[in-house]
């Protein structure tokens, strides 16, 4: 029993570290690789895609070329709006040009134009990068919302395993994540939603925040699993929790999330 317990707890850290991994680096606000060429020579960097509502939005290019020129090209997204065009200045660190800061949930697309004599070089042209500015959150909110998710997303895990050993301590970390839920998930995460987005709640029924969502339906899986084990152990409903929650909490964060519609000023879920 205490072998099958180690590899329990060995198990649930592996999955939790690289499922949360995974979510982070492939989301929409994980900033975006670009690799293009300018004269013959190769160029990579990041451009951001998430941004804080209190300062405009830097964007450094390593390209110290100085008979290239670049240019910033952005407009408010989702729309029709003219493009706007900012000229890069030089820096010692290659050229810079900053997109203006927007309201809370606010996004911008943009795309870069480099130019060398009669040569043009558009980056990202065909598909703009959007960035999302966001409402800063005080940490003494972020931090244990933070652990309390990840600490969650573990013991969700750790109880599935020891469910699927037959451990009855299954039990009580099935309780110990729903309080962890409950916690980081159902109180602090409407209260960082309304610090990043102005809006407590984007989910269902007002909305289709798929982190608000993801978020309701682990949270009543645990429930039902909670339910289901009160006066006898029934593994089944706290593996089956645990799968789900592992499959949502897998979905890249801050997809389809709290988007600003620029003619209404109202948030929506966006993309």
């Amino acid at each position: 029993m205490k072998k099958k317990k180690i590899i329990g707890w060995v198990l649930a850290v592996t999955i939790t570290l690289s499922a949360a991994y995974y979510q982070r680096t492939t989301g929409p606000t994980y900033p975006k690789s670009v690799t293009t060429e300018i004269n013959g020579k190769a160029y990579k960097f990041k451009l951001d895609r998430s941004h804080s509502t209190s300062s405009d939005c830097e964007i450094t290019i390593p390209v110290n070329d100085n008979e290239v020129r670049g240019f910033l090209i952005y407009r408010p997204f989702p729309t029709n709006y003219k493009w706007d065009t900012i000229a890069m200045s030089k820096t010692s660190e290659g050229m810079s040009g900053s997109l203006p800061k927007q309201l809370a949930a606010g996004k911008l697309e943009y795309f870069l134009l480099f130019r060398t004599g009669e040569k043009s070089f558009p980056v990202l042209a065909d598909k703009p990068n959007v960035i999302r500015f966001k409402g800063d959150v005080p940490a003494y909110i972020l931090i244990p919302h933070i652990i309390c998710m990840f600490f969650a997303m573990m013991l969700a895990n750790l109880a599935g395993l020891f469910a699927a050993f037959k451990i009855d301590k299954a039990r009580m970390w099935a309780f110990i994540t729903f309080v962890g839920l409950l916690c980081g998930g159902m109180i602090l995460g409407p209260i960082v939603q309304k610090f990043a987005f102005n809006e407590f709640w984007t989910g269902v029924p007002y909305g289709w925040d798929l982190t608000d969502n993801k978020t309701l339906i682990a949270f009543i899986a645990w429930v039902i699993a909670l339910l289901a084990n009160r006066k006898k152990f029934r593994p089944g409903f706290i593996i089956g929790a645990a799968i789900v929650t592992l499959a949502i909490f897998s979905i890249p964060h801050s997809m389809f999330g709290s988007q600003l519609n620029h003619a209404t000023g109202a948030v929506m879920t966006g993309r």
